[in-house]
């Protein structure tokens, strides 16, 4: 048997409060600041209350203050600014993934005895410089040497993948639309996303915004032919279009993790943190396969053996979305669909909507919450903690017990990848 088959936690963990900052273009506001925000949120959602003074550690994800902020010591400015100056605080970079490998060292924290309550989460502003120069410090977490020397940035490199699917598969374009056309469907619903907007609500701002101009207004006969509109919604790198790909985004988001045999102290009703799994891989230049993620199928393995269950258990998940082409790869890879026809439709046939078979990004997910880099594998666990605790308002999974979800998180274009497991009891 692998060695990693016999990793069990040694302690029970269990996640009882939860929040994020709202998602977005924040201008003024910085790193810390968000922060502030979103632990404010988290220390409203612990039925019972937490003193601050009690949380033992902070870690914190965080990819790039250096470059947005010219600032380091993001997770010790973080720490000042809630009232944590003494404790430890660190910062974790693990490209997009900085905000799930951030909580999973808390939950080690935790596990290992050496913790009973502590703080994870992750932080990013990314909206100060210029598209352009920002689009040139995220290709930092590419191989500098092999991939952004060569001209990629991510939109190319999840550009290739999406074209080596389509032509293993004979995946349709379309099945990459509908991904993002479930998941505005679902920010329409999340007050605190980036675009609390659905693509028809999209379509008729646009139509407006033409009206109000004296344009020659579009005459769109659905969602698919807008998002054909090479004017409304251009080709960034072929076949992900505007509308395929995350936005660039300012955010925060915050866990509190705590002994399991502790967690009534705060909550009645405390979310356990059942299965944990992380993996590393080579740059997407070196792999065998640009049609998966190898990484996050380990770490997904990992996750499923720690907590023993299956992907046919998981009620649903919060995957990595930060272009559709990575969610159709992730359903695959974390086995809830077959790869290629199966996992491509998935969107399409409804299968991963609010009322399909497996809810997907229930929150918006990247594509439509947003993605700060280092706060996003972060905030896919606040939405797990509202879902599961029957508090996500008008985007709540409906009919449906979950008692056991999922989050995927991925580092760049698959270097690294976070995936864990939840249980509500």
């Amino acid at each position: 048997m692998p060695y990693q088959e016999k990793r069990k936690l040694g302690r029970g963990v269990a996640m009882v409060g939860a929040g994020m900052s709202k998602f977005g273009v924040r201008n003024g506001l910085s790193n810390r600041e968000l922060f502030v925000e979103a632990f404010e949120d988290m220390k409203a959602s612990v039925d019972k209350g937490i003193d601050t003074k009690d949380i033992e550690a902070l870690w914190v994800g965080n990819c790039g203050t250096e470059i947005w902020e010219s600032q380091l010591v993001v997770a010790v400015l973080c720490a000042q600014w809630i009232g944590m100056t003494g404790k430890p605080a660190t910062k974790v970079e693990a490209a997009c993934a900085s905000g799930s490998a951030a909580v999973r060292q808390g939950i080690m924290g935790i596990a290992s005895g050496m913790y009973d309550v502590v703080l994870a989460g992750g932080v990013e502003k990314m909206t100060t410089l210029p598209t352009n120069d920002t689009t040139t410090a995220l290709a930092s977490g590419t191989d500098i040497s092999y991939e952004a020397s060569g001209g990629f940035t991510f939109p190319g490199l999840y550009a290739a993948m999406a074209n080596a699917y389509m032509n293993e598969y004979g995946t349709k374009i379309e099945d990459f639309r509908k991904v993002g056309i479930k998941n505005h469907d679902n920010g329409a619903l999340n007050p605190n996303a980036h675009f609390s907007a659905s693509i028809t609500d999209i379509m008729g701002k646009q139509i407006a915004k033409c009206k109000e101009r004296g344009q020659s207004v579009p005459n769109w006969a659905d969602e698919l032919e807008f998002l054909d509109d090479p004017v409304f919604n251009p080709v960034i790198a072929w076949p992900m279009r505007l509308y395929d790909c995350s936005p660039v985004t300012d955010g925060a988001a915050c866990v509190l993790l705590v002994a399991e045999e502790i967690a009534k102290d705060f909550t009645d009703n405390p979310i356990y943190i059942i299965g944990s799994g992380q993996a590393c891989d080579e740059a997407l230049h070196g792999r065998d396969t640009l049609i998966s993620v190898p990484a996050a199928k380990i770490a997904a393995q990992q996750a499923y053996e720690m907590a023993g269950v299956g992907p046919q258990d998981v009620k649903m998940a919060e995957v990595h979305d930060c272009f559709t082409v990575a969610e159709v790869m992730a359903v695959a890879d974390l086995g809830f669909f077959r790869p290629g026809e199966e996992a491509a439709r998935a969107a399409g046939e409804g299968k991963t909507a609010r009322d399909g078979i497996k809810p997907i990004n229930t929150s918006g997910g990247l594509k439509s919450k947003g993605h700060p880099v280092g706060a996003s594998g972060a905030a896919q666990l606040v939405e797990i903690f509202r879902q599961m605790r029957g508090e996500a308002g008008g985007r709540q999974v409906p009919n449906r017990d979950i008692d056991l979800a999922l989050t995927h998180n991925v580092g760049a274009h698959g270097t690294t990848a976070v995936v864990q497991i939840y249980e509500r009891r």
